[in-house]
């Protein structure tokens, strides 16, 4: 069931964005060759509770982290370990959830470990590629739009930059999702589709928008785990993630970090 949500509940979910936005701007920084994935996660949850939250992520569905941690080949899910060291050069997805009074907010990003001067070709442009298809996807989430809208404005960019847009495959879908006080909530949106088709957007909805990319074909697997999702052929992948809620002045991001708020803001002016 598709559910809206009233301003108050709104400005719990954006409390909560705060909280995750925060953490992200941390995990940032750590973030660093010879780092490990278990030591982003450890830093994460502390920080998370520190903040007077929970992870949204630990113990869903038998999840056993705060954090996906998804490294090159990887797409989405990875589980964090003090077996993952990060090297330079390497392209490091981060997605995470908060859960606060009640509501949860879910965002992820994707960065070249070492900066991008230790890319591979074309990765850099990956990953720059995808968050810009991210906030496409915000852009179109305006009052009277349609959700194919909003999975076409993301689908266009991949397609025309050449990438693999990471969708259904074997009778799986990733894609974005309704949130609220569930993580996952109706509906899915595709990071493809056809304008003018699906649910016309209403105020009070609220979504996590996340484009998944790569730079092979987009066919994908769940691993041994139960959990990672990694691309078929063994490219690249990046993801980028925000929550968002649909309102009468337009898109209200709510879990824009620092570095995004003109972009953010600019979403509302218009």
């Amino acid at each position: 069931m598709v559910t809206r949500k009233s301003p108050a509940e709104i400005e719990v979910m954006a409390a909560a964005g705060r909280v995750l936005a925060a953490v992200h701007e941390l995990l940032a920084g750590v973030a660093q060759p010879g780092v490990t994935t278990g030591e982003l996660d450890r830093v994460a949850e502390r920080e998370i509770r520190r903040r007077g939250a929970l992870p949204s992520f630990k113990g869903y569905r038998g999840y056993p982290a705060t954090l996906n941690t998804s490294v090159n080949d990887q797409i989405v899910h990875a589980i964090p370990a003090d077996d993952v060291i990060l090297r330079s050069g390497d392209v490091l997805s981060v997605d995470g959830g908060v859960l606060l009074d009640g509501y949860h907010a879910d965002s992820a990003w994707t960065s070249i470990v070492g900066g991008r001067d230790a890319a591979h070709d074309g990765v850099a442009n990956l990953v720059e590629d995808t968050r810009e298809a991210m906030w496409r996807g915000i852009a179109a989430l305006l009052v009277g739009n349609r959700l194919g809208d909003v999975s076409a404005a993301i689908g266009e960019v991949g397609a025309a930059r050449g990438y693999g847009v990471i969708a259904e495959h074997d009778g799986h879908v990733l894609g974005g999702h309704g949130i609220g006080r569930r993580l996952h909530e109706d509906p899915l949106v595709l990071n493809r589709g056809r304008r003018g088709r699906g649910m016309r957007l209403k105020p009070g909805l609220v979504f996590a928008i996340e484009p998944m990319f790569t730079l092979g074909a987009p066919g994908w697997r769940i691993t041994q785990d139960g959990w990672t999702t990694q691309t078929l052929d063994g490219r690249i992948a990046a993801h980028w993630e925000h929550t968002v809620a649909v309102t009468e002045d337009g898109p209200l991001v709510l879990t824009a970090r620092a570095d995004e708020a003109e972009r953010s803001a600019a979403l509302l002016a218009c």
